[in-house]
């Protein structure tokens, strides 16, 4: 572990190598798993307003789900989360001609139609933060199902997966400790070359 500002962070976060693959993994994070992507409260409004805006493009099952339990689940104790079709796929899950699935929320945004990207947790995955008193705890999530294919491309490209997720980062953090954060990658890999 190694701790940056008030984040600690798994070391293997300095060391993997990893870069998203979608044209093999088909977009398996939005759509694998046995729950909805974590939420923070405040970005409960933002969520709502984008479904109200992509309702009529989004899944028929997904509005029905939404419709019936809100588009996010849970409650300020047990965590809040975006609901999903029969655990499966995320309601804002769209699919592109060659079955690759991707997110309704950020193609909006790059189409220039919301200011807002994503869920932070979205953004950030394979990392998932965790927050203890004031200390956010970030891990890797490895799950081969979803992530071999973009740690194969990320070897085959030399690209760690701290800098793959410099976007993100910036966006959670800010520039300062992105910064710090990557000295700090760099310092990881350095003894991990001397200890083999």
């Amino acid at each position: 572990m190694f701790k940056v500002k008030n984040t600690i962070l798994s070391d293997d976060i300095a060391t993997a190598q990893f870069a998203c693959d979608l044209p093999r993994c088909k977009g398996a994070c939005c759509v694998v798993g046995d729950a909805g992507a974590p939420v923070a409260k405040e970005e409960i409004p933002a969520l709502n307003k984008a479904y109200h805006l992509l309702k009529s493009e989004l899944q028929k099952e997904a509005v029905e789900v939404a419709e019936k339990d809100g588009v996010v689940i849970g409650t300020q104790d047990s965590g809040y989360e975006i609901s999903t079709v029969e655990s499966d796929d995320c309601i804002f899950v769209k699919y592109d001609e060659n079955e690759v699935a991707y997110c309704a929320i950020q193609q909006a945004y790059f189409d220039g139609r919301l200011k807002w990207e994503k869920p932070i947790s979205c953004h950030l995955f394979p990392v998932r933060l965790k927050k203890i008193a004031d200390f956010d705890y970030a891990n890797f999530e490895y799950v081969p199902k979803l992530c071999s294919a973009a740690c194969e491309r990320g070897e085959n490209e030399n690209i760690y997966l701290a800098e793959f997720l410099e976007k993100p980062l910036v966006r959670r953090y800010g520039e300062k400790w992105f910064a710090s954060f990557i000295e700090a990658c760099k310092e990881i890999r350095q003894k991990d070359k001397h200890a083999t």
